[in-house]
């Protein structure tokens, strides 16, 4: 294990890509009344802990990179979970971890043994999608991850204090799963309180999402279970509200809505799906070859606050004319059946040429309803409209103390970043298809990838939080606060591109599925994720 120092992130050599991020306007505030606000600064004004470093030396790999990170708070601990070593055909090396017991102001990392071959007595040949949660029932932590080899599974890691992790207990060794996730029932006073439960879809079978429960801190899992009318999808992320109900957002796998399902017996069953929202989102560096795009899609982050608000945050552009960039916009639900309309949340005016895109919400447990605390973190470029040398990819936070009604002016973390400094894949240059936030102590600390500049061939993309917690940093009685809520979407608003063609993230599975590149899969020793 590595402890790590909270040291602040060195400068960077940005050469000519400073230039883009500093063309930045001040821009009218929509829909509160207040008063004219600027954009996300230019400059990152907050210090950065470095939480691990890929050291694996491994051919497959392209080092040294880390990405797409998950987070989980209880208590004082903080749990981060990523891919370690970026593989150009799928996963990483090893899925790294990163700890803390005190509230965010220390960390510990690893890597999480006995998954692949390079780690602790593995046989995978990577490992991918990671996703965390605690079980207070039986005070475990477990990491949700994606063993990959000749044979495809959902595998549980656990630990009982976050820091010294067992070797994983497979969720499922069916199909080709994909996208998995994991979340917890931790209301003591809920029916299902302890059971766990793990979604994940299989592109492999067009996409069909399953479900499998735990009622022994992990150890064990149900048999996997659909939808009482086999939904399909990709993305999805459970959340537990007090009463145990679990409910599910997710992608729908045309990428055309967002889609939500639900359990009222702790697992037993699944209802049919609703409909959160269509999805109207502009494809990010679409105009670029798929080498040098930014790897994203509209994928849910889904939290619940602590009276069984759920909130689903997106990226979508159906407040920009002519779909010309992506705003974040947010829809709530207080039983996963009724849904509000997405509301935009206010990063900047629908004038900017910004665009945003792949989100991490955290939403507060001990707040709820109009007082609920969220913070979103996530990475936009400041002009939408760029190439592979001259895409300037930024990342920041806005906070709401008001339930997502009004949200502070927008901060930058970290940028910009040049694209040539990502990992590449099958589907473009990869931080995350996610990121995430999470609240310990009322205080926000959120899990990103971040890159620098190298030199020699090497890559030097790590796992980073914020020194001190993300909320604090931008909310003061004098701060300005922001709402969209007189804004409508543009009439008659459609994205920019034509429904998914794959059902899953890395272009491998078609829809719909082509006779002749399913023989070649049926060929394939193994597959990207």
């Amino acid at each position: 294990m590595i402890t790590q120092s909270r040291e602040p992130r060195p400068r960077q050599s940005l050469g000519g890509l400073i230039v883009l991020s500093i063309i930045l306007a001040i821009l009218p505030a929509c829909g509160s009344g207040t008063s004219p606000f600027t954009h996300t600064t230019t400059t990152p004004e907050i210090p950065l802990t470095r939480l691990s470093t890929d050291t694996f030396t491994n051919a497959s790999s392209q080092h040294t990179t880390e990405v797409e990170p998950d987070t989980f708070a209880f208590g004082s601990t903080i749990v981060s979970a990523f891919q370690v070593g970026r593989i150009f055909s799928g996963g990483g090396a090893d899925i790294g971890f990163a700890t803390s017991t005190d509230g965010g102001t220390t960390w510990t990392s690893g890597l999480l043994p006995g998954i692949t071959t390079f780690q602790g007595g593995g046989t995978s040949t990577a490992a991918s999608d990671a996703a965390v949660a605690f079980d207070a029932a039986h005070n475990v932590w477990i990491i949700a991850s994606l063993s990959l080899d000749t044979q495809y599974q959902v595998v549980a890691s656990r630990s009982s204090d976050g820091l010294t992790w067992q070797n994983p207990v497979t969720v499922t060794a069916t199909g080709s799963p994909d996208k998995d996730w994991i979340v917890c029932d931790n209301s003591a006073s809920s029916p299902f309180f302890g059971h766990c439960y793990v979604e994940w879809d299989d592109p492999s079978a067009n996409g069909l999402v399953w479900m499998s429960t735990s009622t022994d801190g992990g150890l064990t899992w149900g048999q996997a279970l659909n939808t009482a009318d086999s939904v399909q999808g990709i993305g999805g992320q459970p959340v537990v509200q007090p009463n145990g109900t679990v409910i599910v957002p997710i992608e729908g796998v045309f990428g055309s809505d967002m889609l939500s399902f639900s359990s009222t017996d702790g697992g037993a069953s699944w209802s049919s799906h609703v409909i959160i929202s269509n999805i109207i989102d502009h494809f990010v560096n679409g105009n670029l070859p798929l080498d040098e795009r930014l790897r994203t899609s509209p994928l849910p982050s889904a939290e619940v606050d602590g009276a069984g608000t759920v909130y689903v945050v997106w990226q979508d552009c159906r407040f920009r004319s002519g779909c010309s960039s992506n705003d974040l916009v947010m829809s709530t639900s207080t039983d996963g059946l009724t849904w509000t309309a997405p509301a935009r949340i206010p990063i900047d005016a629908v004038s900017s040429t910004a665009d945003h895109f792949i989100p991490g919400l955290g939403v507060d447990p001990a707040t709820s309803g109009s007082s609920a605390h969220l913070t979103l973190t996530y990475y936009w470029y400041s002009q939408t409209n760029c190439s592979f040398s001259t895409c300037a990819l930024n990342l920041g936070f806005v906070s709401s103390q008001d339930g997502g009604s009004t949200w502070t002016a927008a901060k930058m973390i970290a940028g910009p970043m040049s694209l040539s400094w990502l990992p590449d894949t099958f589907s473009g240059r990869m931080v995350a298809d996610y990121i995430s936030t999470s609240y310990s102590g009322g205080k926000a600390y959120a899990a990103f990838a971040l890159a620098r500049s190298s030199s020699g061939g090497a890559f030097d993309e790590a796992i980073y939080t914020s020194t001190q917690p993300l909320a604090s940093s931008a909310i003061s009685a004098d701060s300005l606060h922001f709402s969209s809520k007189s804004e409508k979407p543009v009439p008659n608003a459609k994205s920019d591109h034509g429904r998914r063609k794959f059902y899953d993230e890395d272009g491998e599975f078609p829809i719909p599925p082509r006779r002749k590149y399913l023989k070649f899969l049926n060929r394939s020793a193994r597959r990207q994720i």
